[in-house]
């Protein structure tokens, strides 16, 4: 059990590493020119850490599980275990225990700390976008946060304050419609319910029609909505990895308004969560099974982890073809639990049959006891 638990956190370690750090360069490349720091972007990336465990913990069950199997078989401890009497029953249960613990660490990852994180997660990212409404300025220059538009600011204070401001929209130009141009004094952005607005003093208003005629309004307070200069989502409507699992069981009319999803599809997602914590199980078991039925070899057990590696991922496979089915149809529900119901009693199978004596080797016994009845027959016969 502590070997597997090792061998566990490991791979565990690795394979999240792996996976965090592809997804945390991306991150970086948003966040840093979002104008935000290195501390913003470890915790927003520590965010995703959940959801990347989820992905990477039925890989290290089976890694862990098949390494130590394989350890114990080059080491010929396996051998001494099933020559004291342990079958390959006695001999799952650390294996079988290990496997339940991986599940219940599953259950919580699933049902709790994923969504929350992926919640979080949202709404950070979503206070980042409307921070770079303030951030896509750059003093004494010339910027253009979308096309069509065009800001200067001479100078940003301390305090947010945009002084000598020129803003250019010729976003309907090009299709007939008109040039604006603004001039202010000094203005301020500001985060309202309908999105981020650019409140402007002491200015002026240039309107350039289609058919040339110029149009000047001069004001003492303007608003702008510069919301469509925020190229990136800001969170608003929750996704499915963001909801918790009580709410897609009993969805609401609202609910399926704000995902969009049919309540057959979060009812889905919701069992999924409990089929992927016994697919752990699975996982964990198929890498000592069909090590175990392939028996000692001096040569080692590569042909079995192969074949085994195929036996999981056609499990998986079959997994999340069963959810796309149930989330599709009404009644079919069961059909999520699917994979994990064949996967166990697909290694009971190879269990049970590696504590019965195989064909070949019947037929080698009974080889042998022909020839031996044979060469003591003709003994007695000289």
């Amino acid at each position: 059990m502590s070997q597997l638990l090792v061998l566990f956190g490991l791979a565990g370690l690795v394979l999240v590493l792996i996976f965090w750090i592809n997804r945390a360069v991306r991150l970086f490349d948003y966040i840093i020119s979002s104008g935000e720091t290195a501390l913003v972007f470890l915790e927003i990336s520590t965010m995703i850490l959940p959801s990347v465990i989820v992905f990477v913990l039925p890989i290290a069950a089976f890694t862990a599980s098949v390494v130590v199997i394989n350890r114990l078989n080059s080491e010929s401890e396996l051998v001494v275990a099933q020559a004291t009497g342990f079958g390959p029953f006695r001999l799952a249960r650390p294996v079988l225990i290990f496997g339940v613990m991986g599940a219940a660490f599953m259950l919580v990852l699933t049902h709790y700390l994923s969504p929350k994180s992926q919640l979080s997660f949202a709404q950070r990212q979503a206070e980042i976008s409307s921070d770079v409404t303030s951030r896509f300025l750059i003093e004494g220059s010339f910027v253009h946060p979308t096309s069509g538009i065009t800001l200067y600011v001479r100078e940003i204070t301390a305090e947010g304050e945009l002084l000598d401001l020129f803003l250019s929209d010729e976003r309907e130009k090009s299709e007939g419609g008109t040039l604006a141009t603004y001039t202010a004094q000094r203005a301020l952005v500001l985060n309202t319910a309908e999105g981020p607005r650019l409140l402007m003093f002491d200015g002026l208003a240039q309107i350039l029609s289609p058919d040339g005629r110029l149009t000047t309004t001069g004001f003492e307070e303007f608003t702008y909505d510069i919301s469509a200069l925020i190229s990136d989502p800001i969170a608003g409507k929750r996704k499915i990895r963001q909801l918790y699992t009580h709410e897609m069981l009993f969805p609401t009319e609202a609910l399926i308004a704000e995902t969009r999803q049919s309540a057959t599809a979060l009812r889905a997602e919701a069992h999924f969560r409990n089929a992927q914590a016994l697919y752990v199980i699975v996982a964990a078991l198929t890498g000592y099974s069909m090590l175990i039925a392939g028996g000692f070899s001096r040569f080692g057990m590569w042909r079995q982890v192969v074949i085994s590696i195929g036996v999981v991922a056609s499990f998986q496979t079959l997994d999340n073809t069963m959810l796309d089915i149930a989330r599709r149809t009404d009644g079919a529900l069961p059909l999520i639990y699917l994979a994990s119901i064949l996967g166990l009693l697909f290694n009971f199978t190879v269990l049970w049959s590696a504590t019965r004596p195989s064909f070949l080797a019947i037929r080698k016994r009974r080889k042998a006891a022909t020839l031996l009845a044979r060469t003591t027959a003709q003994e007695g016969s000289a």
